[in-house]
C-alpha cells in the first residue's frame, strides 16, 4: 500500500500511509484508537475506497473497490462483529455469496480444519455456537474462498486463554503454509507473543515498523503514543471496607425464559475493585442489568444496597431504574452495548451528558451549562477524537464513544459503580487513563464491579475476581494470588474454586 490517504469530511482518518506485507508473516498493526487502523485494512479488504494512493498485490497494481474484488486478489478480512447467519449451518455459511454445492462446502472445511487444527461442524446451526467456534469458521470462511492474506480485527477480545492460544496455534500453522496475516489488536503481549513484525499508526500516520524480536512493550506504546507511557496498573489498597450490596440467590431469564443466572450469590464492599471474569455470554450482562432494575429477577432472588448516607438497608428487587434512581441509589452503569443502551447515537456529546441530569432541574427547562462543561472535561481528560462538542455521537470511533459513556457515568461520584467491558477495543493509553479512574473511584470508598475480558487486566486492577460460567459462579478468588490459567480453567468449569475461598 503507497501513499494511502482516506478522508471522512474533514477529518483524516489515513494520510499518505505506505505499508507492507510479507507472505509468510503476521504482522501485527497497532495504534491509538482512532489511528486509522480499521479503516487501513477496510481498503484492503474492498469496505472503503481510497481518495488517493495505489495498491499492489505480487507486485502486481490493483484496484480493490469491493469485497468481491478483495475475494479475487485472495484477500479476507474476519471483522469483530462477525458477519454471520445465526439459523443457518457452518456450511451454509461457508457457501454465502458464492457458487457451490452443500457437499463440496463439506467436504472443503473438513480439508481445512485438517490442514490447519480446526475444529469445526458443518451441520452445527450458528446460534448453537461458541464465540471461539463463529470466530473459527469466520476464518475457514475466508480460507475456502482462496484467502492468502487475512486480516483479523480483535479476533481474541471475547476469547479465554486457551482459546487464545488455540488460535495462535492456527495461525502459526497458516503462516507456515505462506499465508500471510495480519492482526489488528490492543494487547502489546499478544503482539509480543504472535507476530514477527509490528507496524505502527499514529493519528492517521505510519509511524514506522520494527521486527517483534527487537522490541518491547514499553517501546510500542512509546512509538503509540508519541512519549513514554507508564504501563504499571496501580492497585492501591484501602484499609476500611464497607459493605455496599449483598446479593444472594439472584436467578434471572430472559424474554424466552431461559436461565442466564442461577442462584448467584456474593458481596460487593466499598473500598475494593471487584472483577467479574466469564467467557462472553456467561451472565455477565444480567447480572449488571438485574442490580441496576433493567432485568426482572426471581422471586427468591434478594440484592441488598447498603445507602452510604443513610446507613439504611434496601432491597433492589422488583424497582425498576426510575424507582431506583429516585431512591438516591448512586448508580453508574457503563453498558456491554454502548450505543444500543448507553449513549444516543444522533445527539452531541453535550447532548448525551445531559441523559443523566436531565431530572435534576428546577422547571420544565433544562440548563446546558453544566453537560457542556463535563463534555468538554471529558474530551480533555480521556482524549476523545472529535472534531468538535456539537458531532454526533455516531459519527465517532467506537474507541471515542466508549470514553464519551465511560467519562459521564465515572463522573457521577457513584456509591456503586458497574462497568461492563470498560476499555473493549480502547488503546493502551487511554485503557490506563480509566484504570486511574476507577482507582480513584476505589479510594473515594466507590465499589466498583468490573466485568472484564482480559485477564491480564483483572488480575492487576482487581481486589477479589468473581468467576461466571453458564450462568452460576465457579469461585471467588482473590486477585493478588490467582493465576490467569485458573481462571481460565474455573471460566470453563473446569477446577472450580470454592465460593467463599
Amino acid at each position: 500500500m503507497t501513499d494511502i490517504t482516506k478522508r471522512f469530511g474533514d477529518v483524516y482518518a489515513n494520510r499518505n500511509v505506505c505499508l507492507n506485507i510479507y507472505k509468510g508473516e503476521i504482522l501485527s498493526l497497532l495504534g491509538e484508537n482512532g489511528s486509522g487502523k480499521t479503516t487501513l485494512m477496510n481498503m484492503l479488504s474492498g469496505i472503503y475506497f481510497p481518495d488517493s494512493g495505489s495498491i499492489e498485490v505480487n507486485g502486481v497494481p490493483v484496484v480493490i473497490k469491493s469485497p468481491k474484488d478483495a475475494f479475487a486478489l485472495h484477500i479476507g478480512m474476519i471483522h469483530q462483529h462477525f458477519k454471520l447467519i445465526d439459523v443457518f449451518t457452518a456450511a451454509e455459511n461457508v457457501l454465502l455469496g458464492i457458487n457451490g454445492k452443500l457437499k463440496d462446502a463439506k467436504d472443503g472445511i473438513k480439508q481445512i480444519c485438517d490442514k490447519y487444527g480446526f475444529a469445526v461442524e458443518s451441520d452445527k446451526k450458528v446460534y448453537e455456537m461458541s464465540v471461539s467456534e463463529k470466530q473459527t469458521l469466520e476464518i475457514v470462511k475466508v480460507l475456502y474462498r482462496g484467502a492468502d492474506i487475512l486480516i483479523l480485527d480483535e479476533p481474541t477480545a471475547v476469547l479465554t486463554p486457551q482459546e487464545t492460544e488455540k488460535l495462535f496455534s492456527v495461525m502459526r500453522a497458516m503462516k507456515a503454509d505462506g499465508k500471510s496475516v495480519v492482526i489488528i489488536t490492543h494487547k502489546l503481549h499478544e503482539v509480543l507473543d504472535i507476530s514477527d513484525r509490528v507496524a505502527v499508526l499514529r493519528k492517521g500516520e505510519y509511524i514506522g515498523d520494527v521486527n517483534t524480536g527487537d522490541t518491547d512493550a514499553q517501546s510500542l506504546s512509546n512509538m503509540m503514543v508519541g512519549r513514554s507511557v507508564s504501563l504499571n496498573i496501580e492497585r492501591p489498597i484501602v484499609e476500611k471496607t464497607t459493605t455496599r450490596l449483598k446479593v444472594e440467590h439472584l436467578s434471572v431469564r430472559d424474554n424466552l425464559g431461559v436461565l442466564r443466572l442461577d442462584d448467584v450469590s456474593f458481596d460487593a464492599f466499598g473500598g475494593e475493585i471487584l472483577g467479574i471474569a466469564g467467557i462472553t455470554g456467561s451472565g455477565q450482562k444480567e447480572l449488571l442489568e438485574a442490580i441496576a432494575g433493567l432485568q426482572a429477577a426471581e422471586k427468591r432472588s434478594s440484592i441488598i444496597y447498603m445507602d452510604p448516607k443513610t446507613g439504611m438497608e434496601e432491597q433492589l428487587c422488583g424497582k425498576n431504574p426510575q424507582q431506583i434512581y429516585s431512591m438516591g441509589v448512586g448508580f453508574a452503569f457503563v453498558p456491554e452495548d454502548r450505543l444500543g443502551m448507553g449513549l444516543v447515537g444522533s445527539m452531541d456529546i453535550p447532548d448525551n451528558m445531559l441523559l443523566r441530569s436531565y431530572l435534576d432541574g428546577k422547571s420544565g427547562f433544562v440548563n446546558m451549562k453544566k453537560p457542556k462543561e463535563l463534555a468538554s472535561q471529558v474530551v480533555d481528560e480521556l482524549g476523545v477524537v472529535t472534531p468538535n462538542l456539537k458531532t454526533q455521537v455516531s459519527k465517532l470511533s467506537g474507541g471515542n464513544v466508549q470514553k464519551v459513556l465511560v467519562g459521564r457515568e465515572i463522573a457521577g461520584d457513584p456509591a456503586l459503580l458497574m462497568t461492563a467491558y470498560a476499555v473493549r477495543g480502547l488503546d493502551i493509553n487511554t485503557s490506563m487513563a480509566i484504570y486511574q479512574l476507577l482507582n480513584e473511584q476505589k479510594k473515594k470508598g466507590t465499589a466498583v464491579i468490573y466485568v472484564g475480558e482480559d485477564l491480564d487486566v483483572l488480575l492487576e486492577l482487581c481486589d477479589r475476581i468473581m468467576v461466571l460460567c453458564s450462568g452460576r459462579v465457579s469461585g471467588i478468588v482473590d486477585g493478588r494470588a490467582a493465576t490467569k490459567e485458573q481462571i481460565g480453567l474455573m471460566m470453563t468449569s473446569i477446577g472450580g474454586t470454592d465460593k467463599n475461598d
